[in-house]
């Protein structure tokens, strides 16, 4: 009988009969593998089985990874792997080296930014993508790997033999003193080595002199969770609260706290966080904002506020599920509502460096105080004590940036390419060097040449943001992050904001007060004094991804 009513029939829920429900899906998958018109793969039917019943979720963050996926989940955490040390990406139908790795095999062999990978391994490797690149190239420490490659201005094609090596990929790229007092520590993402990490870069400042910090979350998607505690106990006293979880199953039901005395308790702290600060970023700067430690400088961040677990599958696979939720010492929830539909895409404003950042809004937040009195807002993400963005484009500046962006790959691969030119036409060149309007204008030619077609009254009124990204890129081939970083410094009004104040202040109270807070504030004072401008928009005056191997 071809019809529903035999379900009808049956004297029993199917909700709660498991048997009944695991017996139904084996038929549906039978059915449909045996008889349906087209030809089906069984094991296309249970993939597409698992993916369905994890989109329905509706969770971003719960996932099932294979075998490759987890290794490159793995590497992102824990931070190293084998490989020969270069980062790479597809430029104009080739597998592209955009730096080596310093201290790495690559770097040690002489392989140059800008240098195409034309063979692996005897094999020509045109038309690669970057993963195809990556999978050959990592292996076992100890074992060999042929490369062939094509340099611009040379007519042969150079063979390299790398001997691969364990690729470590650190969470704190550089430090720097900022000035006589004040020292800079920027952490990328919560390896397992980050509090390592930090702990011996402020170690190495503070012999130099160091009296306060500017810890740089900005852009830290987070990472393990144990991290984020841990980087925490540097600035608490032990037993103090750094986060709570909350999940449907016991053990994620924990309060986490500092287990050992604080590290450095003299030391005068700024954390700076943005939109694209989440997970364990938010943890530190929740905690710290909490117990007074920090004062926070910069935008709302991400609001990702659940926890992830993995589960070993068979096969290989593994299963990445969300199991709780976690709360800030004052019980504040660091997840973004389901409501809060303001995004990054739609109602961001470009800064200088074109990352879109998202106007103060604070309408509505859920109020809490810190243990000495200061207001603190909720309902997703953690919103600093000053809100500051980078310096903003006009609204001109933003159109044009907008239409050159339209064709964004073609674009970078120019100004990638026209730094590989440019440096080696000028190997002698400056850390202080400045890009000229004559090599704007060649810049520009070398567009057309591309056969990209951007309009020269776009290209003037993007010319700001061009002339910053041409530098950046020269700067970071030439000289790496830590000059990028150095050149960038006065455009970056959070980080200006931060050394002001830690100039000033003798002490952390001291400069919860310099910056303009008083412990114990009346909601209405803290709320007038939590507007603060938000960026440098000018008058509108008319005027990277890829791999690692």
């Amino acid at each position: 009988m071809l019809t529903g009513g035999w379900f009808l029939q049956r004297g029993f829920d199917q909700e709660e009969n498991v048997y009944f429900q695991a017996r139904l899906f084996q038929e549906v998958v039978d059915h449909l593998a045996e008889r349906y018109v087209d030809p089906v793969e069984r094991n296309e039917l249970y993939n597409a089985a698992v993916e369905g019943m994890i989109q329905n979720l509706g969770d971003p963050n719960t996932s099932l990874l294979n075998v490759s996926d987890y290794e490159n989940f793995r590497i992102q955490t824990e931070g190293d792997y084998g490989g020969v040390g270069l980062e790479i990406v597809e430029r104009d139908g080739w597998v592209t080296v955009v730096t080596p790795l310093p201290g790495t095999p690559g770097q040690r062999a002489g392989i140059r930014a800008g240098d195409q990978i034309a063979e692996i391994d005897g094999e020509s490797a045109e038309g690669w993508t970057t993963n195809q690149a990556v999978e050959v190239l990592r292996g076992r420490p100890g074992s060999e790997a042929w490369v062939g490659i094509r340099r611009p201005g040379v007519d042969e094609i150079i063979p390299f033999t790398l001997t691969r090596a364990v690729i470590e990929i650190h969470s704190v790229p550089f430090a720097m003193m900022l000035d006589e007092k004040v020292g800079y520590v920027p952490l990328q993402v919560f390896r397992e080595s980050a509090t390592r990490e930090v702990r011996a870069a402020i170690d190495s400042l503070v012999a130099e002199g160091m009296e306060g910090l500017v810890l740089d979350l900005r852009g830290n998607p987070g990472g393990l969770l144990d991290q984020g505690v841990a980087l925490s106990n540097l600035f608490l006293e032990s037993g103090r609260s750094v986060v709570e979880t909350k999940g449907k199953s016991r053990d994620q039901n924990q309060t986490l706290t500092a287990s050992r005395d604080e590290a450095f308790p003299d030391l005068s702290l700024v954390v700076l966080v943005d939109e694209r600060s989440a997970s364990a970023s938010e943890i530190v700067a929740g905690a710290l904002q909490d117990h007074d430690r920090a004062l926070l400088i910069g935008a709302t961040s991400f609001g990702k506020g659940s926890v992830q677990t993995l589960y070993r599958l068979s096969g290989g696979n593994v299963l990445k599920l969300t199991t709780a939720r976690w709360y800030t010492p004052s019980g504040r929830s660091i997840e973004k509502p389901a409501d809060d539909n303001r995004s990054l895409g739609r109602d961001g404003v470009l800064t200088i460096d074109a990352q879109m950042t998202l106007r103060p809004d604070t309408a509505g937040r859920d109020r809490y105080t810190s243990g000495r009195g200061r207001l603190l807002y909720g309902g997703g993400g953690i919103t600093p004590d000053i809100l500051l963005a980078p310096d903003t484009l006009s609204t001109g500046e933003q159109a044009a940036v907008q239409r050159v962006y339209r064709e964004a790959g073609a674009f970078n691969a120019a100004i990638f390419s026209y730094a590989v030119q440019y440096l080696q036409a000028n190997p002698g060149l400056d850390p202080g060097f400045d890009f000229s309007d004559a090599e704007l204008d060649d810049f520009y030619r070398n567009l057309g040449d591309r056969g990209l077609r951007v309009e020269r009254d776009t290209f003037a009124g993007a010319k700001r943001f061009v002339k910053l990204e041409l530098e950046r890129e020269i700067a970071l081939q030439k000289w790496g992050t830590a000059e990028v970083f150095r050149r960038r410094l006065p455009l970056d009004a959070p980080i200006q904001e931060a050394l002001r104040l830690l100039r000033t202040a003798a002490s952390q109270d001291n400069l919860f007060r310099v910056a303009g807070g008083r412990f114990g504030e009346t909601d209405a004072a803290l709320s007038e004094r939590a507007a603060v401008p938000f960026g440098d928009e000018r008058r509108d005056d008319g005027g990277r991804e890829g791999g690692l191997e």
